[in-house]
């Protein structure tokens, strides 16, 4: 064995890198990841989009500040709403507001209103503002099997992914929508 291992210089201690198909539909473990991500944010936009967007006369302006993270572990959320405001945008479906880049928005009308040429300045109070807000929350429940003589353990998490638009004019809910999903990762307890 240790001559096999000398012979062939450690070649399975060595790093490596490979490239990994994002649309893949397998998952390395129980917890979230981005097979999911990918999967629940195109799942929401297709149904916003021929659900509540398509009862709209004209392509509504709207805004995301963002999917509240209600999970014990970290969720990259903006990534979520991102993809669902890029599929809904490319639908030609709704406009958006940029409310993440507002005071970029605001020192760039404030640098050209005191530098710029008065033929090239844009013109200061134009903004749209926006009709209704995109919001939701991602929660998490888990669960293990229980202490006893076993060969391995299973570990099972549940998500709940609840999205809702909220028209900012009158507070009331417009539309909303949740996906869920669960899975069980069963690990031996030797090995690594």
């Amino acid at each position: 064995m240790l001559a096999m291992l000398t012979s062939s210089g450690c070649a399975a201690f060595r790093a490596s890198t490979t490239e990994v198909d994002v649309n893949r539909t397998t998952h390395m473990k129980e917890s979230y990841d981005f097979v999911d991500m990918r999967q629940i944010s195109q799942s929401v936009a297709d149904e916003m989009i021929t659900t509540f967007l398509a009862s709209q006369a004209t392509p509504p302006i709207m805004m995301i500040p963002g999917i509240e993270n209600r999970t014990s572990e970290y969720m990259d959320t903006k990534a979520l709403t991102d993809r669902i405001r890029t599929e809904v945008f490319r639908s030609g479906k709704a406009q958006f507001v940029n409310e993440s880049r507002r005071a970029d928005l605001m020192n760039e009308q404030g640098f050209q209103a005191a530098n710029v040429t008065p033929e090239t300045q844009v013109r200061i109070g134009q903004q749209l503002g926006a009709k209704y807000m995109i919001t939701g929350s991602m929660i998490e429940m888990s669960q293990r099997s229980p202490r006893q003589v076993r060969v391995s353990k299973t570990k099972e998490k549940y998500y709940k992914l609840t999205v809702e638009v909220t028209d900012l004019e009158t507070g009331l809910l417009a539309w909303t929508t949740e996906r869920e999903f669960a899975r069980a990762a069963t690990l031996p307890l030797i090995g690594w």
